[in-house]
């Protein structure tokens, strides 16, 4: 089925890092046991040499990956996807709610990827299948996958760079002042490693959120991340004390309506995955060398729970 070779030139601000590390952020859509399997087995090496995980880097390095298609983690399966976009280079699109972007345990099959290769036959010969960023499962909105290598090197660039505009919405518990950044660096969590949580030692991570709109007890707020770390806005706005309607994980759920009817209180019981809607993407072409923006509107859902929780204001305040 031949290969994927793919050559990444180390940039000097990844200097004195691990090596799983540097490519974990230089190539994106794979997971790091992936990666550090692809070390050991010496299909990822460095200036051409097999280097371990653990080694760090100086920066100027050439990263080198060289692996059979077999490898990769997923299959074409057809899937109803929403492209809101789509030329040579790059296709965006608008994921729904609990679809899963990449397999890992416990889902090897239906998530976005296996569509995405069913899709356009094309991401089978670019690494990760073109994908360069992800969502959370329960996160809905845009993502761009590259279509070419080029492309891809162009993307995951600019993410480094942290020049591609990435703004969400969120519904949140709870009433914020003021406009605001968090500015918290974020790492796995100590005891429950499917956790993030904020950590000393972890890297930095920097959200901007205002405020759309106050509620009795909730806000709509309208974020806008300046790095990409996993789970970032969720650990930020509980971070806050702000967590996110719905999330679980991180103290979205079990807050009760003030005064609620029996039906709102439900609504905002059952709402099944966090608030949060990737909402606008933004981005320098690959190709055209000028900045290309896409929007899509909130999903029926939080359509709902804002109704949901606008109802219920007009009813204690009126």
């Amino acid at each position: 089925m031949g290969k994927i070779k793919r050559e990444i030139v180390v940039p000097e601000s990844l200097a004195f890092k691990r090596l799983d590390h540097i490519a974990a952020i230089l190539l994106p859509a794979y997971s790091r046991n992936r990666i550090q399997s692809w070390i050991k087995s010496g299909d990822l090496t460095v200036n051409g040499k097999p280097y371990r995980s653990s080694d760090k880097l100086a920066g100027g390095e050439t990263m080198a990956l060289n692996v059979a298609l077999e490898n990769l983690e997923a299959q074409p399966e057809p899937m109803d996807l929403d492209i809101v976009y789509e030329d040579q280079d790059l296709l965006v699109v608008n994921k729904s709610a609990g679809l899963v972007v990449h397999p890992g345990a416990g889902n090897s099959s239906g998530t976005l990827l296996n569509g995405l290769l069913f899709y356009a036959e094309c991401l089978s010969e670019v690494p990760g299948g073109g994908l360069v960023h992800r969502l959370d499962k329960g996160t809905t909105g845009l993502m761009v996958v590259a279509k070419n290598l080029e492309t891809q090197a162009s993307l995951v660039s600019q993410l480094h760079a942290r020049s591609v505009k990435r703004i969400y919405e969120a519904v949140v518990i709870g009433r914020p002042n003021l406009p605001g950044k968090v500015d918290a660096p974020i790492g796995r969590h100590k005891v429950l490693r499917t956790k993030m949580s904020i950590r000393q030692d972890g890297r930095r991570a920097v959200t901007h959120y205002k405020i759309l709109r106050r509620f009795i007890a909730h806000s709509h707020l309208q974020l806008r991340l300046e790095t990409g770390r996993t789970h970032q806005i969720r650990v930020h706005m509980q971070h806050l004390g702000f967590p996110l309607i719905g999330d679980s994980i991180y103290g979205g759920h079990g807050r009760m309506l003030l005064g609620s009817e029996a039906a709102e209180q439900q609504f905002l019981d059952n709402f099944g995955r966090p608030a949060l809607h990737a909402k606008k993407l933004s981005l320098i072409h690959p190709t055209l060398k000028e900045e290309v923006s896409w929007e899509v509107d909130i999903p029926t859902d939080m359509v709902g729970l804002l109704a949901c929780l606008d109802t219920h204001q007009s009813r204690m305040i009126g």
